[in-house]
C-alpha cells in the first residue's frame, strides 16, 4: 500500500456527493450519503466532513489511519471499498456491555447538537462506539432508569421506545463519526437511502470487526470505510450502464492502497489473460478474480 496523503484521500471523497460512507462493525453499522442537490454545511473545526438535514461525517486523518482499496466479487457482479483501518493496537474504544450515560456530546458535528447527551448502547465492539443522542428529558430519563442493563435483554423495554422516539444515532471511533438524523424503520422496515444505521443482534452474537469476505490485511481493523460511486449501479443499488471513468477511479485506488498482489490479478483478467495458476492461492485472490471478471462482463454490456 503506497498511496499518497490520506488526508487528500478523505477530502476528496468528502466533496464527491456520490461517495458514500459507513463506520462501524459486522452487525453494527452507521452509513452517511447525501444527494447533489441536498443542502451542506461544511465542517470548519479542524476535522474533515460536512452535515446534511439527515446526518453528517466528522474524521481526522490521524497518522495511524490505514487506508485499504478492495473489492469482492460474487455471483453476477461485484463491490468495492475502501476500509479505514487502524492498528490492532490503537483502534479499541469503550468497549461497554451495557447501556451507559456518557454526558454531553461536545464534539456534535453541528452545533445545535453539543449539549444533547450521548448514551452508549452498550454493543461492546472492539473499534467502535454506537450510541444514541437524546434531547428530550423524557427520553433520557427513560434511558437513565435503563442504563446499567443490556439493551437485547430479555424483558428490556427500551428498544421499542427507541423505535418511536428515532434518537438521533452517533457512531464513534477513534478518527471520526457518523451522526445519523433519520427515523428508526420499524420491524422489518427498510430504511431510506440516505444516512441510516443497523444493528443485528444475530450477526454482533459473532464477534467480528468485519465481514469474512474483506481481505483485511492481518493486524488491521477496519473502523469505516468510503465507497467510491460504482461503475454499473446507481445510488439505490440498481443496475446501471457501465461508467468506464468510475471503474478507472476505483482502479487507481486499489493501485495506491491495495493489495499488490490481488490488484495485479484483476489487471491480468481486465487484459483478456488467464491469472497464473499458481498465483490462485486462497479466497479473497478467488475473489479479486471474480470481481474482474464481472468488470469484463459489465463493460460489454
Amino acid at each position: 500500500m503506497t498511496g499518497g496523503s490520506v488526508e487528500s484521500l478523505l477530502r476528496d471523497h468528502i466533496a464527491d456527493p456520490a461517495c458514500a460512507w459507513s463506520l462501524g462493525a459486522y452487525g453494527a453499522v452507521a452509513a452517511f450519503a447525501r444527494d447533489p442537490a441536498e443542502p451542506v454545511a461544511i465542517r470548519e473545526d479542524g476535522r474533515i466532513g460536512l452535515a446534511t438535514p439527515r446526518g453528517a461525517i466528522a474524521l481526522t486523518a490521524s497518522p495511524d489511519l490505514v487506508p485499504f482499496a478492495y473489492e469482492t466479487g460474487f455471483t453476477g457482479g461485484w463491490s468495492q471499498a475502501v476500509a479505514l483501518c487502524l492498528p490492532e493496537a490503537d483502534c479499541t474504544m469503550g468497549r461497554r456491555a451495557v447501556l451507559t450515560e456518557l454526558g454531553p456530546d461536545a464534539a456534535a458535528a453541528r452545533v445545535q447538537d453539543r449539549g444533547a447527551i450521548l448514551f452508549d448502547l452498550g454493543l461492546r465492539l472492539r473499534a467502535v462506539d454506537a450510541c444514541l443522542r437524546v434531547a428530550d428529558p423524557g427520553l433520557i430519563d427513560a434511558l437513565r432508569a435503563a442504563a446499567g442493563r443490556p439493551v437485547f435483554a430479555p424483558g428490556n423495554p427500551i428498544g421499542p421506545m427507541l423505535v418511536a422516539a428515532s434518537p438521533h444515532r452517533v457512531f464513534l471511533a477513534r478518527f471520526g463519526r457518523i451522526e445519523v438524523y433519520t427515523p428508526i424503520p420499524p420491524a422489518g422496515g427498510a430504511s431510506a437511502p440516505g444516512p441510516h444505521s443497523h444493528i443485528l443482534p444475530k450477526l454482533l452474537r459473532l464477534g467480528r470487526t468485519h465481514a469474512a469476505t474483506a481481505p483485511i490485511p492481518t493486524g488491521l481493523v477496519p473502523c469505516a470505510a468510503l465507497h467510491p460511486a460504482h461503475p454499473a449501479k446507481d445510488a439505490a443499488d440498481r443496475r446501471a450502464g457501465f461508467d468506464a471513468a468510475r471503474h478507472l477511479a476505483f482502479g487507481r485506488l486499489l493501485d495506491a492502497w491495495g493489495d499488490p498482489a490481488l490488484t495485479a490479478l484483476r489487471r491480468t483478467v481486465l487484459d483478456g489473460d488467464e491469472p497464473d495458476p499458481t498465483l490462485v492461492n486462497g479466497r479473497f485472490a478467488r475473489s479479486a478474480i471474480r470481481a474482474a471478471r464481472a468488470q469484463v462482463l459489465a463493460m460489454r454490456g
